[in-house]
């Protein structure tokens, strides 16, 4: 599959390729956007940081092979950091292509942004085209330290030895502050649960009844629009809002690939689970009553996300991070936030009574990908450094999350941040995040407490700003179940999870090398193919049956067994 993928490259899509290399260039610092003076005075650069003297602004690539917002050329926050930390990143996303096709195009040219993080990181060492970290991670012991655990950084490393990235997202700095439910969920609209009273929803069977139900009474918006009960997102990689429903609702967590038998210590197959074909068979009803999206297998992921900005899609499964900051943006611009179109999540379960694992509490360290620097890069120190300001630096952290003291947000005299409604609809408009707003999102970055003691690492995790930007339908939600944060409408079990966790950080990594990688493939083409016609099938069990026999034959127990070997070092 690794062979084929880079085989099968577009080499039509060179122009695409020159667009995405360029490294290193050298230039003079701009003029400080107004207000620079204003920013951030919280926190002081651990890694050593200072005011960038003139003409050592270090202009990187970098290329994301997800999809995403580019920035404007003179993003004022973008120019203030780089005029204080002498490092201006210019990011290019994913579009029109699939991961593979991206990378492939990549490899085939032979040239390489600054900085990247793909899907395919393995195809990328196989082209020696990635630098080595290692070296790079020892120089600053305080990040080191501080980012992961020897073991955690252990995970990372590959069969030569070596760490070739890092992952960006997921730890933690002070308290925890987890407001979110960043994870996979089945999501629903806060309208149809004030339709009905705001009820108790537990399993998949309450949860349909209540879409068909609401469909019934309110086939349309206000505005005429035709409500859709639910829709799925299959394309490429995302097609896990369609295929690993069934070990969440069997009440694991997600490992991803595979569950893990906590008590026997044994791999087990969620694909075959009598909780997936209870799953399977439901969405198969659903789609015979015309209740499922029959775009579901067809659309891509920028006409799944603009047909939930819509407003019109009462629930789906999918992960926090895919959807939500660009759906509740367009609802916060549209003023469909205050129709009741925003989501929250449900914790659900094949059966009542069941425990449900949906959401993480722990930090969770994905070795199968992370931001690289690659070996067209021609100053890796110093674009490792700004890595490891992006962690260590709270000024700089502070600027990339909450933006410019005094023009995005203000500080009360106990010294907590807050936003104006005004500062609020200014982050959450495009016109205003390509001017002004600099992220830089797949660079390293924290959850939790800032180094004050007192504020957020992000506003979306500050209590009184979470509260304060919802919409009033949103909080009434809230409101009407108790709750402050949205992992309690999931209601998951709180506990630990084991060392190997995540399992597929692990399968990711899986190449045809191996019986288990050849399956893993196999396994995951037979998905893509049978699971659509399974949901569509006029006969559930003849579609079933079929799909299960050809996903025998890609023999899954190879894959199981290898995977089950790793799960045996943790013994």
């Amino acid at each position: 599959m690794k062979a084929k993928k880079i085989a099968a490259l577009l080499l039509s899509m060179a122009m695409m390729t020159s667009m995405l290399v360029g490294c290193g260039a050298q230039g003079g610092a701009a003029p400080a956007a107004d207000g620079g003076a204003a920013a951030t005075d919280a926190g002081t650069a651990d890694a050593g940081s200072a005011d960038a003297a003139p003409g050592e602004v270090t202009e990187f690539t970098m290329f994301i092979t997800m999809p995403g917002s580019e920035i404007n050329d003179d993003n004022e926050i973008a120019q203030m950091i780089a005029d204080k930390w002498g490092v201006k990143v210019k990011e290019t996303w994913l579009t029109g292509q699939t991961a593979s096709e991206a990378t492939g195009t990549l490899i085939a040219g032979g040239e390489y942004p600054d900085f990247i993080d793909s899907d395919e990181m393995n195809l990328l060492i196989d082209a020696d085209a990635l630098v080595p970290l290692d070296d790079y991670i020892d120089q600053y012991p305080e990040f080191r330290d501080t980012w992961f655990t020897p073991e955690e950084w252990d995970k990372f490393r590959q069969p030569d030895g070596h760490i070739y990235w890092i992952n960006p997202f997921g730890n933690t700095m002070g308290e925890t502050k987890q407001t979110t439910h960043n994870d996979e969920a089945f999501w629903i609209q806060v309208r149809v649960l004030e339709w009905a009273g705001y009820p108790k929803i537990e399993t998949m069977d309450e949860y349909f009844k209540l879409l068909e139900d609401y469909i019934a009474a309110n086939p349309t918006m206000e505005d005429g629009t035709e409500n859709m009960a639910y829709t799925i997102l299959c394309e490429d990689w995302r097609y896990f809002c369609l295929e690993n429903a069934g070990q969440f609702l069997a009440g694991y967590p997600n490992d991803g690939s595979v569950i893990v038998n906590k008590d026997t210590m044994t791999i087990e197959d969620y694909n075959t689970s009598e909780d997936t074909k209870l799953y399977l068979k439901k969405l198969n009803e659903e789609y015979q009553k015309g209740f499922v999206d029959p775009e579901s297998f067809t659309q891509t992921y920028d006409e799944y996300i603009a047909k939930l900005s819509t407003g019109r899609v009462l629930g789906m499964v999918d992960q926090w991070w895919d959807f939500a900051y660009t759906v509740n943006d367009s609802f916060k611009q549209s003023g469909l936030d205050l129709k009741g179109c925003n989501y929250v999540p449900l914790g659900l379960t094949t059966k009542p009574g069941m425990e449900n694992r949906w959401h993480t509490y722990d930090d969770t360290v994905n070795q199968a990908s992370g931001i690289a620097i690659t070996t067209d890069c021609k100053d890796p120190d110093k674009a490792f450094k700004f890595l490891v300001d992006c962690a260590m630096d709270q000024e700089l952290h502070d600027l990339r999350f909450w933006g410019v003291k005094g023009v995005d947000y203000d500080v009360d005299a106990d010294g907590l941040f807050y936003r104006t409604d005004e500062q609020r609809q200014n982050w959450a408009d495009t016109t205003y995040q390509a001017a002004h707003r600099c992220q830089y999102s797949y660079f390293p970055q924290w959850n939790g407490t800032s180094r004050d003691g007192k504020n957020a690492n992000k506003p979306e995790e500050q209590p009184s700003e979470f509260m304060n930007d919802m919409a009033a339908p949103l909080k009434a939600c809230f409101d009407a179940y108790g709750h402050t944060t949205y992992p309690q409408f999931i209601g998951s079990v709180v506990e630990t999870n084991g060392p190997w966790f995540p399992m597929y950080s692990y399968s990711n990594n899986f190449t045809t090398e191996t019986p288990g990688g050849v399956a893993w493939a196999k396994m995951g083409e037979c998905k893509h193919e049978w699971l659509p016609k399974v949901v569509m099938a006029k006969d559930f069990d003849k579609g079933w049956n079929d799909y299960m026999a050809a996903y025998s034959a890609c023999k899954p127990e190879d894959f199981l067994g290898e995977m089950q070997e790793i799960l045996d070092t943790f013994k």
